[in-house]
């Protein structure tokens, strides 16, 4: 009468294969990502050995197609996706870049923010100057500017914040800026400076304490532009000697007698301060 091990009528699962082990039939063991089951005792031989071993489940490849994605993603950043022919892998792209898409039958890819509006430049004087400057960030890739100024300390001068154009790096002082503007305070107004041919043009009046800031937009258009007088707009508030308190200005500057290109704008006290510190950032409109 044949005799039957109650403990060998079905699969007996012994885990990860040992070469030190003895293995009898039926023990399953896996091996590289795969699984198979003993036929014929033995200690030392391979799963792969078919004398002694079947396969009974294949590892899958690291991938939907057959691709192995540890030699298609060979650098950190990059990232895989469906081409047309199978699994691809797409470089990482440059810094601020965003992954975009043409749709349905196309390769994704990197691309680059466009906006109308951008960040230029940011300068953070946080130092005692004369006159601080923000120079050569005007190009041809926009026409028009925005240009949002904060004037962080003035060592109280209560002076006035006055503006002048740099052509080339070199600080315009010739004779031909002329403005238009009024300060406003306590009900009533003066005019914020003289109209016609002067060496600067005046945004705001600037604090007589330390804790009296100033601040204003200004709008550039077409530096760069050759057939036309440079102009400027501009809005400011400030704080002047009164107990009124708030000090606004408004108004507008131009560079009359010439139509050559400006590469920047220049900033001092008119009391001759040599302790202006000035938040300045500098953006473009397309």
């Amino acid at each position: 009468m044949a005799t039957v091990n109650l403990g060998r009528i079905k699969f007996v699962w012994q885990g990860a294969y040992n070469g030190a082990t003895a293995y009898v039939a039926d023990d399953v063991v896996s091996y590289n990502g795969s699984s198979y089951i003993c036929i014929l005792a033995s200690t030392g031989n391979l799963p792969t050995n078919a004398t002694y071993w079947q396969q009974m489940s294949s590892a899958g490849t690291n991938g939907t197609n057959g691709t192995d994605l540890g030699t298609t993603l060979t650098t950190q950043g990059d990232i895989v996706y469906r081409s047309a022919s199978g699994l691809a892998r797409l470089g990482a792209g440059t810094n601020g870049q965003v992954l975009t898409t043409a749709g349905a039958g196309a390769n994704p890819s990197w691309s680059t923010v466009s906006s109308d509006y951008v960040l230029l430049a940011t300068v953070n004087s946080t130092s005692g100057a004369s006159s601080i400057s923000i120079d050569g960030y005007f190009s041809a890739t926009y026409k028009n500017y925005m240009l949002i100024g904060v004037v962080t300390d003035n060592g109280a001068s209560g002076g006035w914040l006055q503006v002048r154009f740099l052509r080339s790096g070199s600080v315009v002082t010739s004779s031909n800026y002329s403005g238009s503007g009024a300060s406003a305070y306590g009900g009533s107004s003066i005019a914020s400076q003289s109209t016609t041919n002067d060496t600067f043009f005046r945004i705001n009046q600037l604090g007589n304490s330390a804790e009296r800031s100033s601040s204003f937009t200004m709008t550039i258009y077409n530096p760069l532009g050759t057939t036309k007088w440079k102009q400027v707009s501009y809005y400011g508030w400030g704080h002047d000697g009164n107990s009124v308190g708030i000090h606004g200005t408004a108004g507008g500057g131009a560079l009359q007698d010439s139509t050559s290109a400006i590469s920047g704008i220049n900033f001092y006290d008119s009391n001759g301060s040599s302790s202006l510190q000035m938040d300045i950032k500098l953006y473009g409109i397309k």
